[in-house]
């Protein structure tokens, strides 16, 4: 069995899918990444390929089902979920090594940060990571590494197209179980650049709020990407 298997869902990647896979070349011999595709029109799969990746298609665009299509596929203990538009540090899985080879019961996440240099985003690194180490909730974005017994023992990711990481953690048992790592992950000011990040923020707050209350996602989904 694969020590680690790296799961990432993609839709038209390709301008940022070769940067973070060079960052994982180096895990090659310890593991497997595992691309899946929910109808990319660009060159994403291509590039998936050249990286020696294994690929599987999602009829779906729903990032859950997505998720979940990788971890059924997968052969590593430890499962470790990637946003496509993410990046790591050099030496990250040199770091990692140790706490793969502790507690197989706490599901890590990275230390969140933004690649870019405006102050601004300072600030929400501060309160992202005020959010996740001291009231347990970390998002997706942030990589989260679970040991496959946890993933299927908690019914993995559902079939929904986004709030996915969301719901995982909060049908956790223990969430004392979530833990940061002292390192980070960077994370793309992308989604962000476009609006108010404070503003998108408290967007973002409403939207979970409404899911939280038993809003269809279908009309929840249907504003997020209107926005």
């Amino acid at each position: 069995m694969s020590k680690i298997s790296i799961i990432i869902p993609t839709i038209n990647e390709a301008n940022n899918l070769p940067l973070l896979l060079s960052d994982l070349s180096s895990i090659q011999k310890e593991g497997e990444i595992i691309i899946v595709d929910c109808g990319s029109e660009d060159k994403t799969i291509d590039i998936a390929n050249i990286y020696g990746a294994k690929v599987f298609i999602s009829k779906e665009r729903n990032r859950g089902l997505q998720l979940d299509i990788g971890a059924k596929n997968s052969k590593g203990e430890w499962l470790i979920f990637l946003h496509a538009d993410t990046r790591l540090t050099h030496d990250w899985f040199k770091k990692i090594n140790s706490f793969l080879k502790a507690n197989k019961n706490i599901i890590y996440y990275f230390e969140f940060k933004i690649n870019h240099k405006k102050i601004i985003y300072r600030v929400l690194e501060i309160l992202v990571n005020i959010r996740s180490k001291f009231f347990k909730q970390p998002y997706g974005d942030q990589g989260l590494i679970i040991h496959r017994t946890i993933y299927f023992k908690n019914n993995g990711f559902r079939n929904i197209p986004l709030m996915e990481d969301v719901d995982f953690l909060m049908r956790l048992n223990r969430k004392k179980d979530l833990k940061q790592l002292n390192f980070p992950i960077f994370i793309s000011s992308r989604k962000w650049e476009r609006t108010n990040i404070f503003l998108q923020a408290i967007k973002n707050w409403h939207f979970r709020r409404r899911w939280s209350k038993g809003e269809s996602l279908k009309s929840i989904y249907s504003d997020y990407y209107k926005k």
